[in-house]
């Protein structure tokens, strides 16, 4: 098998930075993996990690590994992994490149027996990402917008736009200070309407007291749900705010491997994990760790913030997630995360891309990861 790591890049421009509570980036980067079986067939796979660095992975650590590899054997690289790479296995850069690989290796397995990848992990709880059609294929999205930008945006716009898009629910990003979070919050809440679900996104910038009182202020918002409100090493912090506050608490997009979901699982720590499919391990991990939450009645909704294969790979991972432990009648749908910032990565890179329509945003239903790869759009943005 033919691996190729592919490091990809996108400058924003000057001026046109962009980011949450802590700080901006300048860049939108993926790291794309392409495998390519003796028979011809090809799969992709991405990973959200700086993207050079991935790739050194990709080739130093994981390429020999997979070149004599059985698609078939994919559930065992990332647990062979932790054993054979004893000192850094676990590591956030290694588990990066082998979510990357293990999309790919799914990907092609997909396409070898002619099914979506959603299906081989199992779509029997996707009807709790039904819309209000009853059609299995698609999922209710979230806008994840409103951003803290270099130029100074009026923070109504981009909410303005997500609203003029046809979404329904939003993420914003908060957590600078308690004054600025209410005045966001309101200013979304006025423009999405007082049904909308709208959750906040501290990116862990607050200690525990700091993001009790912001918890507080904004309670007569209806949040649906906090997420990250502090640093995602800081399980004792989760605890302490778990005291203070009902809203529910969300993390995981800054976690990487079982280890750290499950102690998150254990410990009661959140409400909702956020397992992002192109760092969590792939896949096969990403699996692992819904049904880690699953046993514990834990909420998964992955966390979504990559370019075209990893939206991808990402709907198929939320397609797979079991709804345990709702039967028959569902409480509530489940949200997916759509992000709405600038990322010709997630625009151009498919042939087709994926956007949300009249308020869903569909599953693809072809082979393996169902998209195609525009491989002219790749050479735009390579930087290796």
């Amino acid at each position: 098998m033919q691996v190729t790591a592919i490091p990809l890049s996108h400058s924003l421009g000057e001026g046109r930075g962009f980011g949450g509570s802590r700080g901006l980036t300048q860049f939108r980067s993926a790291t794309l993996v392409r495998l390519e079986t003796a028979d011809g067939t090809v799969g992709w796979g991405e990973a959200l990690a700086p993207p050079r660095s991935v790739a050194t992975v990709v080739d130093e650590v994981l390429a020999e590994r997979v070149r004599g590899m059985d698609p078939y054997d994919v559930e065992t690289l990332t647990a062979d992994l932790y054993v054979d790479e004893y000192h850094f296995g676990r590591g956030p850069l290694v588990h990066s490149a082998v979510s990357a690989v293990d999309i790919a290796l799914w990907d092609i397995l997909g396409k070898a027996t002619g099914r979506s990848v959603s299906d081989l992990l199992g779509t029997s709880s996707a009807s709790a990402f039904l819309s209000d059609d009853d059609d299995p294929t698609e999922v209710v999205p979230y806008a994840s917008t409103m951003y803290v930008t270099e130029w100074g945006e009026d923070p109504a716009e981009p909410m303005r736009a997500a609203a003029d898009e046809g979404f329904t629910a939003a993420k914003i990003k908060v957590g600078r200070n308690v004054a600025d979070d209410v005045e966001r919050v309101a200013t979304a809440r006025e423009i999405l309407g007082d049904d909308a679900h709208l959750m906040v996104d501290f990116n862990g910038n607050y200690r525990p007291k700091q993001a009790a009182e912001a918890a507080a202020a904004l309670e007569p918002y209806g949040i649906t749900w906090i997420e990250e409100p502090v640093p995602p090493e800081n399980l004792s912090g989760y605890a302490e705010l778990k005291r203070y506050t009902t809203i529910p608490l969300a993390a995981g997009e800054a976690h990487f491997n079982r280890f750290e979901f499950k102690r998150l699982i254990d410990g009661r720590h959140v409400d909702i994990v956020q397992p992002n499919v192109t760092h969590c391990g792939g896949f096969s991990e990403g699996r692992f760790i819904a049904k880690l939450a699953a046993t514990e009645n834990v909420t998964v909704l992955p966390h979504v913030w990559n370019g075209g294969v990893g939206l991808a790979a990402a709907l198929h991972l939320a397609a797979s997630v079991p709804s345990y432990p709702h039967a028959g009648s569902l409480p509530e749908h489940k949200l997916f995360e759509v992000d709405r910032s600038e990322n010709p990565l997630r625009e151009e890179l498919l042939s087709d891309p994926l956007e949300p329509t009249d308020g869903t945003i569909s599953v693809p239903r072809g082979p393996g990861l169902g998209v195609d790869v525009d491989e002219a759009a790749i050479e735009r943005y390579r930087i290796d």
